[in-house]
């Protein structure tokens, strides 16, 4: 699988996860907050934050895509694998925590990410 498809099915999986959310909250809607790194930053990327706030079900929620590229992993992603010093990177993820009404129902945190060290 190649990082555009995991691009789409993690861009896809936020949507998912927002649209069933608000299934189950019945009351409010993710507002969205797409953002984009300048080009000539030392990190380029993209990325949507959604957020639900006074819902029946959850005080807040918040799920989010990041996309980000870089020219060169930094020394700490290659200090214990030296041969991936200097390369190119792509990271991307979807991240959720979830805030409920009832104070019986803990606060969730869940990460999915995909990390690729280019050549």
């Amino acid at each position: 699988m190649n990082s555009a498809a995991v691009e789409t099915y993690l861009r896809d999986l936020q949507t998912r996860i927002c649209s069933a959310l608000e299934a189950a909250d019945g009351s409010k809607k993710f507002l969205a907050d797409a953002w984009r790194k300048p080009d000539d930053a030392p990190l380029r990327g993209d990325g949507v934050t959604r957020i639900l706030e006074g819902g029946e079900l959850f005080e807040r929620a918040g799920v989010g895509f990041s996309l980000v590229a870089g020219d060169k992993l930094p020394p700490s992603a290659s200090a214990n694998r030296p041969e991936l010093a200097g390369r190119g990177f792509r990271a991307m993820g979807v991240s959720l925590v979830l805030h409920p009404r009832n104070p019986y129902i803990p606060t969730s945190h869940a990460n999915v990410r995909f990390f690729v060290a280019e050549k």
